[in-house]
């Protein structure tokens, strides 16, 4: 049974609905490309999830309503925006460390954690990047999920983000975007406009393209594993761009330059040394499950979701999210390897 029925066969009006399991499947269709646009939206794995099952449900709830002036997909988009904009009058908006302080130096650092709700999440590709056959299609997805894109869409007033995704991202025409926001075309572009300028001050880097990884940039990934695992500074510093950064949400610090990420890995880090990295797929980027030795000695045990930036042929960053109860479940990753566990 399905996250939508689930939810609405309590109810009575629901389940007397005629052909309650093909609009259940319908709605069900739409789930990832909603979910990719309400965490571009909200920049939080969870909220965006929470966001789409309200979609649903006040759209199987309401579907005798769907007059078909519009089509199903738009009706949906009409009201995961409605649900968004409500999220966020509440003033919150994700960031990244980078977003929130300088860097710091090895010799001052200290891990101070914030309340969850001030990070920008990482999220797994398959729930929010929808299957397509079109390559620029897919790559224009992918890029627009990347940590750094959506960093940046949080500095933009919610509509004015909202605009952007659609006619961005998501390649709706100023008419559609108009009639979901229920304004006019000039307004429509104005926001667009606006938003370009914001972006175009605020974006960071963003790595190079990586999936699929091309065959340089799949052995600078084998190489990172293979110093990343045998704890290897000096392999390590030469994967690296001189300014990459480190990042380790919740904590508010981050460090820049090879210098201090290596010093900080093998000082306040060196319980890491000998860890396992497993593949993943998160962000539109390449992405590894980090497990650290069990202090007990029987195999390894989740430590973060590291999620990697490329960029001209090095690594520019490393963003490791701590908050393992919350990224591994969501991952569907192991809650512990073998002792004899090796790269995948």
């Amino acid at each position: 049974m399905s996250d939508l029925t689930t939810t609405t066969a309590t109810g009575a009006a629901d389940a007397g609905k005629p052909d309650a399991a093909g609009i259940d499947s319908r709605l069900e269709g739409h789930r990832v490309e909603l979910t990719g646009y309400c965490y571009r939206m909200l920049g939080s794995a969870f909220e965006a999830e929470d966001a789409v099952q309200d979609t649903l449900v006040r759209a199987w709830r309401n579907f005798d309503k769907f007059e078909g002036r519009s089509s199903l997909r738009s009706w949906l988009y009409r009201i995961a925006t409605n649900v968004c904009l409500d999220m966020l009058n509440a003033g919150n908006k994700r960031a990244r460390p980078v977003d929130l302080t300088g860097p710091t130096p090895l010799a001052q650092a200290a891990l101070s954690p914030r309340p969850e709700n001030v990070w920008l999440e990482p999220m797994p590709d398959g729930r929010i990047l929808p299957s397509v056959q079109d390559p620029a299609e897919a790559a224009v997805a992918r890029e627009s999920v990347r940590l750094a894109f959506v960093a940046a869409l949080q500095h933009l007033p919610p509509k004015q983000r909202a605009v952007l995704i659609l006619r961005e991202v998501l390649a709706w025409k100023a008419a559609e975007v108009a009639e979901l926001l229920e304004t006019s075309v000039a307004s429509v572009n104005s926001a667009l406009q606006r938003a370009r300028a914001t972006l175009t001050e605020t974006e960071g880097r963003s790595g190079d393209a990586a999936d699929p990884l091309d065959e340089e940039q799949q052995k600078l990934l084998e190489r990172y594993v293979k110093a990343f695992e045998g704890y290897d500074m000096a392999a390590l510093t030469a994967l690296l761009h001189e300014d990459a950064v480190m990042t380790m949400p919740p904590f508010d610090l981050w460090l820049q330059g090879t210098g201090d990420i290596t010093g900080f890995m093998t000082s306040i880090g060196a319980a890491c040394a000998g860890s396992r990295l497993v593949p993943v797929s998160a962000n539109g980027s390449p992405a590894f499950a980090h497990y650290k030795p069990a202090e007990d000695g029987s195999g390894f045990v989740p430590w973060a979701v590291q999620v990697i930036d490329v960029q001209d042929g090095a690594i520019s960053g490393m963003h490791c999210f701590l908050d393992v109860p919350r990224w591994f479940p969501l991952f569907g990753l192991p809650d512990r390897l073998p002792a004899d566990a090796r790269e995948a």
